[in-house]
């Protein structure tokens, strides 16, 4: 009666752990698809801020070209103009001139070429964002994709269970039950554990001598004295997988 109590137990806590496996499985998988959807929305506000930027730059790249392609207009009109000067005080005027021109112009060009690295990087940015977007929209799409399948095998196997734990809470009898579903309400799983060398496997801990020698006897359930877990002898589990090996033989 003992071993077969054991046994019951062992199975219902198998069911349960599958279970509690199952129901988180149908808890999380949205929560999944809602943080594929935020790193989708994060990373497409993140390529939106580089194009933003990017326009800007594009903009103030154009308007210095534009303007260093008019301060050489009036460079060719100066140095037209110096052919025709007719004093040194006019010539000597329009050199300072063309020397303004000439330093704002070189100003102008280091200010281009850094605009111009600025937009390489932020090009170079907007390709690996628009990359990332699309590998993440690709997996949320498959996820999607998959949820309603995943949900629907998990809640099948959950109903399955749901009858199986019905059948062996049937079995077993009910002052033992009320012990097993206390423990859960209290413990995370597991509930039930092995007792191997006198070291009980839920808190990794040695039992009393005198609580392992009547659990060796198999004549009634205990709980170990310090994880309150319900607890059996590993070799009486060894002993009967033994037994129903040699039937099968």
């Amino acid at each position: 009666m003992y071993q077969k109590q054991i046994e019951q137990l062992v199975i219902l806590q198998q069911i349960d752990g599958e279970m509690i496996s199952l129901t988180a499985e149908v808890e999380n998988a949205p929560k999944e698809i809602a943080s594929l959807e935020k790193k989708c929305r994060d990373v497409e506000a993140q390529r939106d801020q580089v194009r933003e930027k990017l326009g800007y730059l594009t903009d103030q790249l154009s308007r210095l070209e534009t303007d260093i392609e008019d301060d050489h207009v009036r460079m060719k009109k100066s140095k037209s103009k110096m052919m025709m000067v007719g004093n040194s005080k006019e010539y000597n005027a329009m050199v300072r001139e063309m020397d303004s021109l000439e330093k704002l112009n070189r100003s102008r060009d280091e200010e281009k070429a850094a605009f111009a690295e600025e937009v390489e990087r932020q090009t170079t940015a907007d390709r690996e964002l628009s990359e990332q977007t699309e590998a993440l929209r690709a997996d949320l799409e498959t996820a999607q994709a998959g949820l309603k399948t995943r949900l629907d095998a998990a809640g099948k196997r959950i109903a399955e269970l749901s009858e199986q734990r019905t059948h062996a809470c049937g079995v077993i009898p009910k002052p033992i039950l009320s012990r097993y579903e206390f423990i859960r309400s209290r413990l995370a799983n597991p509930v039930i554990v092995s007792v191997t060398n006198g070291v009980c496997s839920g808190c990794n801990i040695s039992i009393p001598p005198q609580a392992f020698i009547e659990l060796q006897k198999g004549q009634q359930i205990l709980s170990c004295p310090n994880c309150q877990r319900l607890i059996y002898w590993d070799q009486h589990i060894l002993t009967q997988e033994k037994a129903e090996e040699a039937q099968e033989a």
